[in-house]
């Protein structure tokens, strides 16, 4: 089966192409054969991994690696780049939750969008084009094909993020993602073509990683680092960390499940895959790793502490979302790379539950998102309570839930590595996510109600389509962390220690020190960095770093509780108290005013400059100014052509006379 690897993506596509050109007649005649084509185009493609995904766990480790080459896509001169996808256990683990998850958003989008007329088909248009880019973008052996994808992913989160752009808000910040994203990918370009021509000097000329991965240790360290820094700003972009990571909030402009489906799924996981396929290009730098590592914990940090004082429940989510991907990118810059991607897996399924839940409840409160006009949803949509309440608990990262396997993993890896002050931020983090998450909970489900009396009468749960995708998640949510139970707790893993480790280590299974030292004759010396070689401890250590881990986020569950159960009017008190502090926090740290007024406004003065000082007056007077000129020359010259016989006469007459004057004057001395 690995040579139909080629029909994952395709079934999308044929999904775009129906819809896209038939879909408007489709809808007319039966708006159900929409969503059917679309959502059966990405079940078969999940189909069609889970058939490949079997049959490479049945081949040894060193086997599970195949490239299948569609056709020759672009050949000049020493560059031959093909449309080829890649099996192998990376592609594979990403492509089963991005077809898995991504099709029970599609499924959860039927009862969404079914009030959505006249647009449904385009929607669904977008979410299989988005897939199809998605899984590009993943099964790629290249890095051109890889750029083709990340480009797709982002065009299709401008067309969702902008789906109702009849609002000019929505609009805005379609643009907005789509702007910030050009940066990150003006820098992927730079970096590729770099890590191109540098290899290109020791006689590799390719894109293909089968070819570049074996070169890289031929280029220079500081080649190396530029080209990774270049990659990781990139990945600021598309993954949402400091400092492009402003546009993601925003992107809550769209349908909801289209926020699941770029937070969980798709779009911001692109910058952690792309990180840990480069895995052995990034090991070679430290200081690329102490970058990533750092910018990880920080923003994970930042993020959550904005996510303290929002009241929009998909804004809390979407920060939520940047604090998270902040701790993936933790554990990659500690070289923890398995770690890191075991985190997406985890995060990939509360984190769609939490925003397919939060629609539900945006569902039932008829369009409302503030949670202050929200509570009492406990009893009216237990299933929504529920499913959501086990997402929060898996994100807050308590046992047994997937959140708590992934989480500590990344702590853990970061304090063993010799990182202990990168592990107090992530530490602090997960404290203030338990709270916050645990806030969301209190102030949407529990308490009176808050919303009016309209609102009231029409509150009910949401339809099978929207609720099944959630119990699926919320037993994923539950279980999935037993797919990589650390060593320390080997004796509850029912399916064994560390599987996902395993699986990954024929691609990143070599690991940093070990590529460092392979490597060390080539650079002349061993690096040091971030990733230092992880220490020896007890497992006494790890089992008190776990315990405390878990004391953290109860901590912040019971802070939220004191404040939003049972002493209510907690909030209120330290929000007037502290009034500068949660004026900071609740304006998002000023990041976007900043960024207006350092580059959003003067590019504004400086485009009205160009458009007013030099486009109007000077290109455009020049270009205006020609038919002016032939105008006014031609009401002159049209009274020569009069018509009239004896005005031709007197002209000739006159004519001779005045040249027999000029011979005359020529020739008289």
């Amino acid at each position: 089966m690995f040579d139909k690897i080629w029909l994952i993506p395709l079934m999308p596509l044929l999904g775009v192409l129906i819809n896209g050109l038939l879909g408007s007649r489709i809808e007319k005649f039966n708006k159900s054969i929409i969503h059917w084509i679309a959502c059966g185009a990405v079940f078969i493609s999940f189909v069609l991994t889970c058939i490949i995904f079997v049959e490479m766990l049945g081949l040894e480790p060193e086997q599970r690696l195949y490239e299948f080459t569609c056709f020759n896509w672009i050949s000049s001169g020493v560059l031959k780049t093909y449309v080829a996808y890649q099996v192998d256990p990376l592609s594979m683990f990403m492509c089963m939750f991005v077809t898995g998850v991504g099709f029970l958003i599609h499924v959860y989008s039927i009862g969404y969008m079914a009030h959505d007329e006249g647009k449904y088909y385009r929607y669904f248009t977008y979410l299989n084009l988005f897939m199809f880019s998605m899984l590009n973008l993943i099964l790629a052996n290249n890095y051109l094909l890889m750029f083709l994808g990340w480009e797709g992913v982002g065009l299709c989160s401008y067309l969702l993020i902008g789906f109702w752009f009849s609002k000019e808000e929505n609009a805005i910040a379609g643009k907005k993602a789509f702007i910030t994203n050009r940066i990150g990918d003006f820098c992927f370009i730079i970096g590729m073509l770099m890590l191109f021509c540098g290899l290109g000097e020791h006689g590799v000329w390719s894109f293909r990683f089968a070819e570049i991965f074996p070169s890289v240790h031929l280029l220079t360290p500081a080649t190396i680092t530029i080209i990774c820094l270049l990659f990781f700003a990139g990945c600021t972009a598309k993954s949402a960390q400091i400092p492009l990571f402003i546009w993601l909030p925003d992107a809550m402009a769209g349908p909801t499940p289209v926020s699941a489906l770029i937070h969980a799924a798709t779009m911001v996981t692109s910058g952690i895959y792309m990180v840990a396929r480069s895995n052995i290009l990034f090991s070679l730098s430290p200081t690329a790793l102490m970058v990533v590592a750092w910018t990880g914990a920080l923003t994970a940090l930042l993020a959550a502490s904005i996510g303290l004082a929002q009241n929009d429940i998909k804004k809390v989510l979407a920060y939520s979302t940047v604090s998270q991907l902040g701790y993936m990118f933790l554990g990659l810059g500690v070289g923890a790379y398995a770690a890191g991607m075991f985190h997406v897996l985890t995060h990939a399924f509360f984190k769609a539950l939490l925003f397919m839940g939060a629609g539900s409840v945006i569902h039932a409160m008829s369009g409302e998102q503030d949670m202050r006009n929200m509570g009492g949803l406990r009893t009216k949509t237990p299933i929504t309570f529920w499913t959501m309440a086990i997402a929060t608990i898996a994100i807050a990262g308590l046992p047994p839930f997937a959140g708590f396997f992934s989480k500590d993993e990344i702590l853990w890896k970061t304090f063993s590595s010799g990182n202990v002050l990168l592990w107090g931020v992530g530490a602090v983090a997960a404290g203030l996510t338990a709270f916050y998450m645990s806030r969301l909970i209190f102030m949407t489900f529990f308490n009176k109600s808050r919303a009016s009396d309209e609102v009231k009468h029409h509150i009910h749960e949401s339809p099978k389509t929207m609720t099944l995708p959630l119990i699926i998640l919320a037993g994923l949510s539950m279980i999935g962390g037993f797919l990589n139970v650390p060593h320390a707790l080997k004796y509850v893993g029912f399916l064994g220690e560390e599987k996902v480790h395993h699986f990954l280590d024929p691609v990143m299974g070599l690991g940093p020190d070990k590529i460092l030292h392979k490597a060390g004759s080539a650079h002349g010396s061993e690096g040091h960095g971030v990733h230092a070689a992880a220490q020896h401890h007890s497992m006494a250590l790890e089992y008190g770093l776990m315990l405390l881990s878990i004391a953290i986020a109860l901590a912040g569950i019971y802070v939220a509780y004191l404040m939003y159960m049972k002493n209510r009017d907690w909030p209120e008190k330290l929000s007037s108290r502290f009034a500068a502090i949660h004026k900071i926090i609740f304006n998002k740290w000023y990041v976007d005013e900043i960024y207006a007024f350092l580059f959003v406004r003067p590019f504004h003065a400086l485009s009205n400059f160009f458009w007013k000082g030099i486009d109007i007056p000077i290109i455009d007077g020049i270009v205006n100014s020609i038919p002016r000129i032939i105008g006014w020359s031609s009401n002159v010259l049209k009274y020569i052509q009069s018509g009239h016989v004896q005005n031709y006469a007197v002209s000739i007459v006159l004519g001779t006379l005045f040249f027999l004057i000029y011979y005359f004057l020529r020739i008289i001395p």
